[in-house]
């Protein structure tokens, strides 16, 4: 994700240089960070408990190699519902939460409904995760896949 630059906002220059050396490494020790963004260890600390408060800083995380994991297959499903009323599309999000598979779920305005990243093992476990799970979650019509060959761009911090 893009940082915004430097404004009146809420975030000053020190913010987000904080917040872009943690995009790219969430366990640097606070005395690294400090020292890395221009500033001591207690206002780096107080810094960075704030960004958390206010929800600049959603968490902390591992990321995971996909592909040594044996999830190295990547589909992009385009989904259409056949109703799209408030409670059909609450219905579709909450049980779209609950599969494990798809990575990403994204409501779309356009020809298509929704926008799903699915990963599996293989194209054999993603048919069957579209027949068995994806076809049958509430209000889907249709779907179309488009699959993956490689990941040119995939971002997991800021840049």
């Amino acid at each position: 994700m893009r940082l915004p630059p430097a404004s009146d906002g809420p975030l000053d220059p020190a913010d987000l240089r904080i917040l872009r050396v943690l995009a790219q490494d969430g366990r640097i020790p606070v005395t690294e960070l400090a020292s890395r963004v221009g500033l001591s260890k207690t206002p780096c600390q107080t810094r960075m408990k704030r960004l958390v408060t206010d929800g600049y800083i959603q968490g902390f995380r591992a990321v995971l190699d996909p592909a040594r994991l044996g999830l190295a297959h990547v589909a992009f499903v385009e989904v259409k519902l056949t109703d799209t009323r408030e409670a059909a599309l609450a219905a579709f999000n909450d049980a779209a939460r609950k599969v494990p598979e798809i990575e990403q779920c994204h409501m779309i305005a356009g020809a298509f409904d929704y926008l799903l990243k699915v990963r599996s093992t293989d194209i054999a476990e993603y048919r069957r995760v579209l027949g068995e799970v994806i076809s049958r979650l509430p209000h889907v019509a249709a779907t179309s896949t488009h699959v993956s060959m490689e990941a040119v761009k995939d971002e997991n911090g800021l840049s």
